[in-house]
């Protein structure tokens, strides 16, 4: 047994995936990664535990009958069990012809318009070289491939395309033919603007990257495409500009993801996230992930590289920084001024939301620190409960309405948020359980975690904010400063694809995080960042 088949064996149920570490990289690359469908057969030594597949180059090759054709896809594909298995056979001229494909993902318009042209075909018309003939002359498809592998074949055909096989032949011809399930382009709830445009990235990655490519004219856009996933193949793309790109970043992304060994990727770009970046139990996202093409576009031109995962509706920008994840495309809508404000205001409400609670919870143990300008903070009685359980408390109910609200009815989430939060707080604090001061604070920040742009970076922030009451509540001011300078470190420590997740606060660079706390004007924003380490460090040709 190889060593890639005992790290697919597990016996606890969890899918089998794991990220390969940089040392190994050598070794692997030398290695042979199979290519699925595979044959299955059953370990009966070890019960539960996780088939063992096998192949061999003799099942690799396409035979040149039909009748073994159609043996093997009953075998390995379930044809005549699986209902959405279509499998065509004709004669064309003196030869018989088998079109296989997926009922649904297949454009039966164009296959009709092959079958048409085809079927006009005479004896005479088809000679020996059968293959050549049909591939070159007679199918009327836009974009046609000769394949010589079962495995292969295989691949595109699961993918949506079509494969033709022609008897006494031991290739097969594969028409590009698809029509994936898909929705219209919409605004992405998360990433809403007042003004700019209301398209945004839908489950097909097709459709994805052609609306990037349509704000991008550029040749030098590069979309690589990788499968990923043993028995899924999900198709993911590695998008870059070439000549702006540092091409050890491009490098690394593309090796990590292809050492990425996995059963599949049914949650599309969240389980490639913890496979190749994502370690440990930090909650901080390492990733941006947007749904807006604009947004991917401003992120290519700036040098990033950005990963589309077929069946997701977003994006990931690599590599990103937390002070990303706290702009939003609405700034860069409106003028620098009111931009700024905005930039400014947001900050002020990701800045409440991580402190606003434990200050307070610290000026009411211990009143003597107060400034005499907040003599006015602090209740005037705690209330049946100590403040610590209210907090807690308080935390967890706003979890669970929103967790309600998530799977409410559209129709009714609104109006059963607002009557549980009014009826909740008031009688709450009417029974004396609750004070005024907690649920006036508790609801500032839960608006600063909202106006986080990141939804992910808000949650993140949230258990921030939890471990700096609990650490408050228990050691009070040596508590406050050991959590915060405890988080500060970790938070610097990070490094997302090789770059500090801090900067450019730390390594700390003046004209990057200017450009962070203002808005500036889209002429006066002349250079990309360094952190991406770009080949061309200028927007724009600089006037003499």
């Amino acid at each position: 047994m190889t060593d890639r088949e005992k790290d697919r064996e597990h016996s606890n149920g969890e899918p089998p995936y794991m990220y390969i570490p940089e040392e190994q990289r050598n070794e692997e690359q030398g290695m042979a990664i199979p290519t699925p469908p595979f044959e299955l057969t059953k370990n009966t030594d070890k019960p539960g535990k996780t088939q063992v597949r096998k192949e061999s180059a003799k099942d690799d090759v396409i035979p040149d009958s039909l009748d073994e054709v159609f043996e093997r896809l009953e075998n390995e594909v379930g044809y005549k069990v699986s209902f959405d298995i279509v499998v065509r056979e004709m004669t064309f001229g003196d030869r018989r012809v088998a079109f296989f494909y997926m009922n649904g993902l297949a454009k039966d318009t164009i296959l009709t318009e092959v079958l048409k042209r085809l079927t006009y075909l005479q004896p005479d018309e088809v000679t020996g070289d059968a293959f050549h003939e049909f591939m070159n002359l007679y199918v009327p498809a836009a974009q046609v491939e000769k394949k010589e592998k079962w495995n292969e074949m295989l691949t595109f055909v699961l993918s949506g395309a079509t494969a033709m096989f022609i008897d006494k032949e031991p290739n097969v011809i594969i028409i590009d033919a698809k029509a994936f399930p898909a929705r219209n382009p919409e605004e992405p709830s998360l990433e809403r603007v007042v003004r700019g445009s209301r398209d945004g990235f839908v489950e097909t990655m097709m459709m994805n990257v052609s609306l990037v490519r349509r704000r991008l004219r550029d040749p030098q856009l590069r979309y690589e495409l990788v499968r990923v996933g043993e028995r899924t193949q999900s198709d993911i793309c590695i998008a870059y500009i070439n000549d702006l790109a540092d091409p050890e970043l491009v490098k690394s992304i593309k090796d990590k993801i292809e050492l990425v060994h996995i059963d599949g990727l049914p949650l599309a770009d969240k389980q490639l996230e913890e496979a190749t970046v994502q370690r440990g139990w930090n909650p901080f996202p390492l990733v941006r992930y947007s749904e807006r093409p604009d947004v991917v576009a401003a992120h290519l031109l700036e040098g990033s590289v950005v990963v589309f995962v077929d069946t997701s509706p977003s994006a990931m920008i690599l590599p990103t920084t937390f002070f990303d994840l706290i702009q939003h495309a609405e700034e860069n809508r409106q003028t620098p001024f009111i931009g700024t404000y905005l930039r400014w205001v947001r900050f002020l409400g990701i800045f409440s939301s991580l402190f606003l609670l434990p200050l307070w919870l610290l000026f009411v143990i211990h009143p003597e620190l107060k400034p005499q300008a907040l003599g006015f903070l602090g209740p005037e009685k705690i209330g049946k409960l100590p403040l610590i359980v209210q907090f807690l408390i308080v935390e967890v109910g706003v979890d669970l309405m929103r967790l309600a609200s998530v799977h409410t009815p559209s129709t009714l989430a609104t109006a059963v948020s607002l009557v549980a939060a009014i009826m909740v707080g008031d009688i709450a604090v009417k029974t004396g359980l609750f004070i005024n001061e907690v649920i006036l604070y508790m609801a500032i920040a839960a608006v600063g975690m909202f106006a986080t742009p990141s939804y992910e970076l808000g949650l993140a922030n949230r258990i921030v904010r939890l471990i700096l009451i609990l650490a408050v509540s228990i050691f009070h001011v040596p508590g406050f400063i050991v959590a915060t300078t405890a988080i500060l470190m970790l938070l610097c420590m990070q490094r997302s694809f090789n770059r500090p997740y801090m900067w450019p606060f730390i390594p700390f660079d003046y004209r990057a995080m200017w450009n962070i706390i203002v808005r500036k004007p889209v002429l006066k924003n002349r250079t990309r960042p360094n952190l991406l380490r770009p080949q061309q460090s200028d927007k724009m040709p600089r006037s003499e």
